[in-house]
């Protein structure tokens, strides 16, 4: 035996241990689904104008034409303004004189001033959200497993303490720290399920088990937010959710694969001997020895991040990644976030959004299991950047084409990051994996950082984000067909199998 897959390989694939592992894994994903994505709701701006205090004695023809109209954003439509009003001291003027708008008043020449006394906002859709609460419109004031649940545990407690939030800035701190915990959390539980599930497990797990109770959570989001339209109990509810996963805590164990990186042989045998036990099989007296030497002389190496850059075959496949990684990123963020802006209910957009990840998720286990990483990979976003090019040739009437279109590029970017997490770890060895997904999910942040720029570009031209995700998808997958196949290739365990790849 040379490897840990040979050394356990008398466990079975799917016996009670791996099930339960399965399982608690994948219920430990169901949060991020739901907590990631409630910005969508928390953060979403309602119609809104400027407001006009009640106490201003005005009759009711200038009280209702004390905001001006203009030309809306998409289109020739007059609307009322959202971030001006005419300028209240003349319409207090106009008013006592008894004059009328529009006959004895010409409107254009009347001036106009910001939203001294603040907004107003239509309550038909949330009570509140907190652009609502801190008028957050218009202009730019504020301009392993211990690892798995520390992260837990980090998104919980600052989770509720964003419920207490006293200002934008304390809210954005708060957001921070439990988006920490979210893609913490995330990675841990993917590597560790990746590290302890045998191959045909590990790949339905990879690509299908997690994300789609990840998918679970994202599908929960706006049934519960339609319910609860004010933002605070909507993230207290998710805080108090978060509680129940603490017994897991004596049900996950750790990774053995991660113990012998570590030299802590014994402890890894105990819990393969536990899963043995579990499994009603007899394990052999000696589990680990032959693959102890090659660990323990790997061990001897101190491993960090810069493993990841120190060999030009490492350093193509690690630069390669974190583009790919962002370019995912940006294309599903931004399509994520940007169902508020949809035509329709923004709660029904939300949940059709989450729905066509469903399918997405088992196409993908469908994709891993049977086709060429790299192809599936590179095809997914080659897809997901066409249909994305196609929404600018469709005319502005044709709305629901459109929303097609968009849910199209959707189903196909989630294939391709329900790909590329699986991919990742299967290129990365034992001794740099956590580090490895990690560091390229932490790469990928900037992506998702600058996913709502795109959003905001709607301003501009609403073909615009279409054309630069689409671009940018289309080009990273074809940048995906330069890194190597790891299809039907044992996990490597040591930095010296993972420069053997092609």
């Amino acid at each position: 035996m040379n490897d840990y897959e040979d050394a356990t390989a008398f466990l079975g694939e799917w016996g009670r241990f791996q099930q339960q592992v399965f399982f608690l894994l994948c219920l430990s994903i169901v949060p991020n689904g739901f907590m990631g994505m409630s910005i969508v709701f928390v953060a979403d701006t309602p119609p809104h104008r400027c407001l006009i205090p009640a106490h201003v004695n005005l009759t009711a023809a200038w009280r209702n034409s004390s905001i001006p109209m203009e030309e809306e954003s998409h289109g020739d439509a007059l609307v009322p303004s959202k971030c001006a009003r005419y300028k209240l001291e003349d319409v207090l003027s106009f008013s006592n004189r008894g004059l009328l708008p529009g006959v004895d008043v010409n409107l254009s020449n009347v001036p106009t001033e910001s939203c001294l006394d603040g907004w107003e906002y239509d309550k038909s859709m949330y009570i509140s959200t907190i652009v609502s609460e801190w008028d957050l419109v218009c202009d730019d004031r504020y301009g392993r497993k211990i690892v798995l649940f520390i992260t837990m545990a980090v998104q919980t407690v600052f989770t509720f303490i964003q419920v207490f939030s006293s200002s934008w800035t304390m809210f954005c701190a708060m957001f921070f720290v439990v988006g920490f915990g979210l893609i913490s959390n995330y990675v841990a539980a993917f590597v560790l399920g990746t590290e302890i599930l045998g191959p045909r497990v590990r790949t339905v797990f990879s690509t299908a088990g997690a994300t789609l109770f990840f998918g679970a959570g994202y599908m929960l989001l706006p049934l519960f937010a339609y319910f609860v339209r004010d933002w605070r109990m909507l993230l207290l509810g998710q805080a108090l959710a978060s509680f129940l996963y603490v017994p897991l805590w004596w049900y996950i164990p750790e990774s053995p694969r991660w113990l012998l990186s570590q030299g802590r042989v014994e402890d890894a045998e105990a819990i393969v001997r536990d899963a043995a036990k579990r499994n009603k099989i007899e394990p052999p007296p000696v589990i680990f020895n032959p693959l102890q030497k090659d660990l323990q002389c790997e061990k001897r190496k101190a491993h960090n991040i810069c493993d990841l850059l120190r060999s030009r075959n490492i350093r193509w496949i690690s630069v390669t990644l974190w583009l790919v990684w962002n370019t995912v990123t940006i294309g599903y963020f931004a399509l994520s976030l940007n169902t508020a802006n949809l035509h329709g209910n923004a709660y029904f957009n939300c949940f059709l959004s989450a729905v066509v990840e469903m399918p997405a998720y088992a196409l993908s286990w469908v994709l891993f299991r049977w086709c060429s990483r790299r192809l599936s990979l590179s095809s997914s976003l080659v897809m997901a950047g066409l249909f994305l090019l196609f929404i600018q040739l469709i005319p502005a009437n044709l709305i629901y084409l459109a929303t097609t279109l968009e849910m199209m590029g959707k189903f196909a970017v989630t294939i391709a990051f329900s790909i590329v997490y699986a991919y990742t770890a299967e290129l990365y060895p034992t001794v740099v994996r956590n580090t490895a997904v990690g560091t390229c999910s932490m790469a990928s942040r900037i992506g998702s950082i600058i996913a709502p720029y795109f959003i905001y570009l709607r301003s501009y031209s609403i073909s615009l984000p279409y054309i630069l995700m689409g671009s940018i998808t289309a080009l990273s997958g074809l940048l995906s067909l330069l890194l190597p196949e790891s299809y039907g290739m044992p996990l490597p365990d040591t930095i010296s199998h993972m420069q053997n790849f092609p």
